[in-house]
């Protein structure tokens, strides 16, 4: 009897009841729907780092300079052109008012100038070194340019070569006001070869490009009756200091 009691007691006994699981997948899917709702809330924000998309700094307004426009090159050196520049720059020099050939300075004619020549040392016997003075016997001042075109004798076929190391100012000429003088050394002879006799002085100035001549030769008066020439003989540019164009020729 006891054996069939046991019988019934197990066949009673079933199975969990079907309430328990379907709690557990309510559970599941509440679970579920929680993490659901907490991706599209982490979405909604602009992804895990928080940042609303309002909030993130734009890659095109905060990264590109204001005021580009004015600190282009062309803004700020257009003054600076050389073409504007160079119309600033003094012309001449210093001292000398008609400038780099003389452009508000006439230049001299014989019609200005009084002329002379002098033997140095003035007691010397041999009438080697001679000085040529030219006075602005104008009524303006007025340009001597480059060196005077010097012959000594009217026969003479050439004219006396210059002293290049005499050129103080290349380019600009000597500027003489009315009753001014300027100087020209002259040597004579040097000791070379070829001597003759000098019975007359001509005396051409130069225009302003180097090698021209402006106006008709100028008898310069002789300190002497004759001068012995040879052709060692030397001209030096034009100067307003008698003693600088001297020591060009003194020591020859």
């Amino acid at each position: 009897m006891s054996s069939p009691a046991r019988m019934s007691y197990r066949s009673h006994k079933s199975p969990k009841s079907p309430r328990g699981w379907k709690s557990s997948a309510v559970g599941a899917a509440v679970v579920a729907a929680l993490l659901s709702s907490a991706a599209c809330e982490s979405g909604a924000d602009g992804g895990p780092d928080g940042a609303r998309p309002s909030d993130r700094p734009s890659a095109t307004s905060s990264a590109e300079p204001s005021g580009t426009s004015s600190a282009q090159p062309g803004g700020t050196t257009a003054s600076a052109k050389p073409s504007e520049t160079a119309s600033a720059e003094p012309s001449g020099t210093p001292g000398n008012p008609g400038g780099n050939g003389g452009g508000s300075v006439a230049a001299c004619t014989a019609e200005d100038l009084g002329v002379s020549a002098l033997k140095e040392p003035a007691d010397s016997k041999e009438n080697r070194h001679l000085v040529i003075t030219v006075q602005n016997a104008g009524d303006k001042k007025c340009g001597l340019y480059h060196y005077p075109h010097v012959q000594l004798g009217a026969d003479a076929q050439t004219t006396v070569p210059v002293i290049e190391e005499s050129n103080m100012d290349p380019g600009v000429p000597v500027t003489i006001a009315p009753g001014e003088e300027a100087y020209a050394a002259l040597l004579v002879s040097g000791g070379a070869r070829d001597e003759y006799e000098a019975k007359s002085i001509s005396l051409t100035l130069q225009g302003k490009k180097p090698g021209s001549e402006a106006g008709e030769p100028i008898d310069v008066p002789m300190p002497v009756n004759t001068l012995y020439a040879d052709d060692g003989q030397l001209v030096t540019y034009w100067t307003t200091a008698s003693g600088a164009a001297l020591d060009f020729i003194m020591s020859r």
